[in-house]
């Protein structure tokens, strides 16, 4: 029993105590201000030179791995040590290296607060529209997912002669970049909708294809084991990096690096800086880390931060990698049979993988477990999400809306005939662009 509470001057009655304080934690104050909480309690201050100057420093043994109790053979001393444990507490454990990026927070008032909010403005250096840019970014693609359902066929194109394998888009939306088992990269003029230009590397199928930034260079993957460079511009091949003994199954890039997975069993991680001029300067790379797997690696995606990274075998096992330090956080076999696609929800906190055994599998990046399993009946074989929804493309050429929340899929609507292969989507989430088995590919 609580006989008597002192409240502060600012609440009035019982009532208000809480609702102002639940008004408190909901402010855009607190949300502008969130990240510099999570820097403290989880983040980049939690430990190091950060924790020292912010005044945030503990005792060590309440840090995690501060003390290894397996190697205290006192008995006394062990249970010394567990007590001391106890009694201080522990720090949280630390998920970030960087400092966290600021809460993106709404800037648009109520119409009780129009008025005074325009006169506000009136002094403001900043624009409305600089001010609300990210914002509008959001609500666009929070809309483009809420009517994902009402996808529809827009244009489609058989370009290819074997099954597409991947898509790549430039910055403006005009090119559209294609690889195919067919051996094949081709461009592909959206406003004109004709075949601009067809490149052969080699006679063995390409695997994956992707835009550096500028729109200058498209890098595609090869079964022959190389990766290939080529020049938008000049429309020829740059440069060919040879870094695998067997076929390379996929690529990423991010901040002139270079990740590669391959039939090998290994994910190389490459530094580069990519060539100004055709036959001038050729790339040069420097290999920085080397993924060992037990297996061969077919899919692999990195997290929007390029901080974590994802890589999966033919053997169903989903492997979460920490790219700073190069490590193996977690390894999940979750899969029976080949895993065909996995990537990083937008706040980095999951992993949706899908495979040929039908199931789509959510798992918590900071732990390691399989949190959800949906199953199909048929393989999903390549999919973009949002962290509550998927679009996946199947294996008959449906393309599926999953809610995963609901745990129930949403819809259905029918567009290769055969499997679809890859999917792309824009920035914004309002374009996607499938390749299938049926060698087309299809604008929605």
């Amino acid at each position: 029993m609580v006989d008597d509470v002192e409240l502060p001057p600012w609440a009035s009655s019982p009532e208000d105590f809480p609702q102002k304080s639940k008004d408190a934690l909901e402010s855009n104050y607190v949300s502008e201000h969130l990240h510099e909480w999570i820097d403290l309690i989880s983040g980049y201050k939690q430990k190091g030179n950060g924790a020292v100057g912010a005044h945030n420093v503990f005792h060590p043994l309440t840090y995690e791995g501060g003390v290894d109790l397996n190697s205290i053979q006192d008995p006394d001393e062990k249970v010394a040590m567990l007590t001391q444990i106890l009694e201080f507490g522990q720090t949280p454990k630390q998920l970030f290296v960087t400092p966290h990026p600021r809460r993106i927070t709404p800037k648009f008032k109520s119409l009780s607060q129009t008025s005074s909010y325009n006169a506000s403005m009136a002094d403001s250096p900043v624009s409305p529209g600089e001010e609300s840019f990210e914002d509008l970014t959001e609500e666009s693609k929070t809309l483009a997912w809420n009517n994902i359902t009402k996808l529809q066929l827009h244009e489609h194109y058989k370009i290819h002669k074997e099954a597409v394998t991947g898509i790549t888009v430039s910055h403006n939306g005009s090119s559209v970049f294609t690889t195919s088992q067919d051996s094949t990269l081709k461009m592909f003029s959206k406003e004109s909708k004709m075949l601009q230009s067809s490149i052969s590397f080699s006679n063995m199928a390409l695997s994956s294809c992707l835009l550096l930034p500028g729109d200058a260079t498209v890098i595609t993957s090869s079964w022959d084991n190389n990766v290939y460079f080529y020049s938008v511009a000049f429309g020829r091949r740059q440069d060919t990096l040879m870094g695998h003994d067997d076929a390379v199954s996929k690529i990423c890039w991010h901040d002139n690096r270079l990740y590669s997975a391959s039939w090998d069993s290994t994910v190389k991680v490459c530094s580069g800086v990519p060539a100004e001029m055709p036959g001038t300067k050729r790339h040069h790379f420097d290999l920085l880390a080397e993924l060992e797997h037990d297996v061969s690696v077919d899919t692999i995606s990195l997290n929007p931060a390029s901080t974590l990274f994802v890589s999966s075998t033919k053997e169903g096992t989903v492997n979460i990698w920490n790219l700073t330090t190069a490590t193996l956080m977690h390894q999940i076999p979750c899969h029976s049979g080949i895993v065909c696609d996995t990537a990083f929800s937008p706040d980095s906190r999951h992993v949706l993988s899908t495979g040929a055994d039908g199931c789509l599998n959510v798992i918590d990046v900071q732990t390691g477990m399989l949190i959800s399993s949906m199953t199909s009946d048929e393989p999903q074989r390549c999919f973009v999400w949002d962290g509550n929804s998927v679009l996946s493309g199947s294996q008959s050429g449906e393309l599926l809306v999953w809610d995963l929340l609901g745990a129930k899929i949403s819809e259905r609507t029918q567009g290769h005939t055969g499997a679809v292969t890859c999917i792309w989507m824009n920035e914004q989430c309002s374009s996607i662009i499938t390749g299938g088995e049926d060698r087309q590919i299809i604008f929605w």
